[in-house]
This record gives structure tokens, sequence and C-alpha cells, in this order.
């Protein structure tokens, strides 16, 4: 059976999850963020096969979401930072946190927290129209064709 290309399709949403859409791809970035760097790090954090992560860091390297950088020439060794890319693609992944936490963490809680830098507060994610600064949810909102859809006139 042959894979679909998610990456060929005119359209955002599976564009993104051609580079995302396998389930380690959003914990490798996670565990990147909060600033573990290195493979060994990385495979024990997450216990994963060691072909798996090299395949994913390799993938989003690529693509631009993350920067190897050498920290030892003998043995040469590299560790994984966010580029600004990989940052805003982070920003997705409070959404899903935000998700998580409200529907799949149960009486215990959210298993962390998050402190917003700018007021010092424990905070979460809500989405605001970039026009009018007023809450987005799904309902609030029309989906029309954008000059990227299929059959646009280019120019």
């Amino acid at each position: 059976m042959q894979r679909t290309r998610f990456g060929d399709m005119t359209c955002s949403i599976a564009r993104t999850l051609d580079v995302v859409g396998e389930p380690w791809t959003p914990l490798i970035l996670r565990d990147i963020h909060v600033g573990v760097t290195r493979f060994d790090r990385l495979q024990q954090s997450l216990g994963i096969s060691s072909k798996v992560l090299d395949e994913r860091l390799k993938w989003l390297v690529h693509h631009g979401v993350l920067e190897r950088r050498p920290y030892s020439t003998r043995p040469p060794r590299h560790d994984y930072a966010l580029t600004d890319k990989g940052r805003d693609l982070c920003d997705l992944l409070l959404v899903m946190a935000r998700w998580g936490d409200r529907w799949t963490a149960g009486e215990a809680g959210p298993p962390v927290l998050y402190r917003h830098h700018a007021c010092g507060r424990i905070a979460h994610v809500e989405l605001h129209c970039s026009e009018c600064d007023q809450p987005m949810r799904v309902t609030d909102l029309d989906v029309l064709p954008g000059p990227g859809a299929a059959g646009a006139p280019s120019g």
C-alpha cells in the first residue's frame, strides 16, 4: 500500500502533518524545548529506539525545524536546537497541551504548568484573532479559499 504524501496536498494542515504527523515528533520537540538536547538523553527520556530517534532528528533537521550543533570533536557529537520554525511549531504543542489538560488529565490535573514570562503567572494558551484580539474558536469563523487554494490564479 502506498503512503499518502501529505506534503503534496493543497492544505496547510496536511503539509504540517507531513512534517510532524509521526507520534514521536511532538515529544522530541517538547524535550528539546525544555533542554533535553543530546541524542543519548533524548533516547533515555523518551524510551525510543536509536534508529527511530535518528530518523526523526534527521527529518526535522532536513525540514528546518531543528539544527545540529557540534559539542564534541572527539568523538564527534552533536546536540539539537529549535530553529525559528521549530519554536513556531512548539506553539502548536501548547494548544495540544491545553486540550490534553482539559480532556485527558483527569482528577490529578495537568502534569506540567506554564508560567508566562511577561506577567509571571501560571497560564494556559488561548487563541485570539490577530485582527481584533477577540477569542477565536472554530465555531467563530468561516473557512474561505485563500490565494494558495487549488485552481487559484497565480500572479
